[in-house]
């Protein structure tokens, strides 16, 4: 979905002029069209997550249409949570994550590998803290039937160029059979990383029980906060 200035003032909670200044210094991410700004609401959430910006619940939500997007914690059951992933530096960790994701048995995982590092070259999908969100820009190319979340931890803390410098400690890798479910579910992501609780255990790789109560009460947080909107 592209935002309008406008649109991008009222999720972000500060004027039409800061965000015009904020564009001039390169300091969010922004498409001129013509004679106006745009912006992809996929790239302002990852913004707004690594730099921990106070935003309106609204960006949060979803974005019409009748398709079922399933929950934070049904993805997350149907790609797992695995510890202790090998490898000595992003390529490495992103290969082996390629390699633990439950895809199809016709997958092209290769090309899957090929398409994170792409989006990583592009722009670091760490989100700050230790966390990143590896995922592909168009989720259409990869002909999934169903939504999945995998969480991983590298043996290793890794290199991934986060903004505030820290290295990864722990991977969700998301993949989509739509756009607008990837959106989604990216929106819902960005959301629970927010919540002290489950941000705690994940980064402390609590056992997957702990992980996934904590993301049930995250999500319920969130559902409750959308009903209010």
């Amino acid at each position: 979905m592209q935002l309008t200035i406008k649109e991008v003032s009222r999720l972000l909670n500060v004027s039409e002029r800061t965000i015009y200044r904020w564009i001039n210094k390169k300091i969010i991410p922004a498409y001129r069209i013509l004679d106006q700004y745009r912006f992809d609401r996929a790239e302002l959430l990852e913004w707004v997550n690594s730099r921990r910006i106070n935003v309106s619940p609204e960006i949060f939500s979803s974005s019409g249409g009748e398709e079922e997007t399933p929950s934070l914690g049904e993805a997350l059951q149907r790609g797992g949570i695995f510890y202790r992933v090998g490898g000595n530096d992003k390529q490495d960790v992103l290969k082996e994550v390629v390699g633990l994701l439950r895809l199809p048995e016709k997958t092209d995982r290769e090309f899957l590998f090929k398409v994170l590092l792409a989006r990583e070259e592009l722009a670091s999908t760490a989100v700050g803290g230790g966390i990143a969100i590896p995922h592909v820009r168009n989720p259409i190319v990869l002909n999934i039937c169903a939504s999945m979340i995998a969480l991983c931890f590298p043996e290793k803390a890794v290199d991934f160029g986060a903004v505030d410098g820290k290295p990864v400690h722990a991977l969700f890798t998301l993949v989509s059979p739509t756009a607008r479910v990837h959106l989604q579910l990216l929106s819902r992501l960005a959301f629970v990383l927010q919540q002290k609780d489950f941000k705690d255990a994940v980064l402390r790789q609590r056992p997957r029980e702990e992980i996934f109560s904590a993301l049930q009460k995250a999500e319920a947080t969130l559902d409750m906060k959308k009903g209010k909107t």
